[in-house]
């Protein structure tokens, strides 16, 4: 089910993945020339916070959390990444280190764009400037939305928004009439709603009871994404 017209998806999701739609095939194969694909199994590590970038990420399979520590070493997610999207560019942009660490959260495909060839299509690129220039506006727009979550609303509903995101995320490779599988493991996503591992748990049974969704082991299914979107009270 579409949720367009019945909740806002578009406020809580990048838009990197249409950055090189229709881009000037000249352009991109400068770029690419000496690209690699990189294979990583779940749960490993691409970049951590506080490294030095050399080279962005293009993610052709799979799915990538983007998160950041706090003093006692736990975990904040930021951002949930999937098919088509870049990772790793804001770093390159600004010229600083790392401001978070990017983990696969499922076995997954990348594609590394060196810095410097990434930075000289950049340079003689008007079409690559302004997109970018538009998409990290509307990233603005996203943590804006994230922040005003966290300060507002209670654990029940950023739970449930959390989850109507992750669904929409886990939409993109699940192919077409198949239950959309949110695979993900409990502290991951208390991580993401930012509560407890335990609050999540029992969230998610009372859930369950309502029959909103269902569980198998770590995965998770929307079963009534009216009723989830009702919880969320996002107005």
């Amino acid at each position: 089910m579409s949720l367009k017209g019945i909740f806002p998806i578009d406020k809580w999701d990048f838009k990197s993945d249409t950055i090189f739609t229709n881009f000037p095939a000249g352009d991109y194969e400068e770029m690419v020339r000496h690209a690699r694909e990189e294979k990583y199994k779940k749960g490993q590590t691409i970049f951590r916070e506080g490294g030095v970038p050399t080279g962005l990420y293009y993610i052709i399979e799979g799915t990538v959390k983007k998160y950041k520590m706090d003093g006692s070493g736990k975990e904040q997610i930021i951002y949930v990444a999937n098919k088509g999207e870049l990772i790793g560019y804001h770093a390159i942009l600004s010229d600083e280190r790392y401001p978070d660490s990017a983990t696969v959260l499922e076995e997954s495909r990348l594609l590394f764009i060196p810095r410097e060839d990434f930075l000289a299509t950049l340079e003689r690129s008007s079409l690559l400037s302004t997109r970018l220039l538009r998409m990290l506006s509307h990233e603005f727009t996203v943590f804006t939305n994230s922040i005003a979550i966290f300060a507002q609303r209670s654990v029940r509903e950023r739970l449930a928004i959390s989850l109507i995101v992750l669904r929409e995320k886990f939409k993109k490779s699940t192919p077409e009439g198949a239950p959309i599988v949110i695979n993900m493991s409990r502290e991951d996503v208390a991580n993401m709603t930012g509560t407890t591992r335990e609050n999540v748990v029992r969230l998610l049974r009372e859930f369950k009871d309502d029959h909103i969704i269902e569980t198998k082991g770590r995965k998770i299914w929307i079963t009534d994404i009216r009723k989830m979107i009702a919880i969320s009270n996002y107005q």
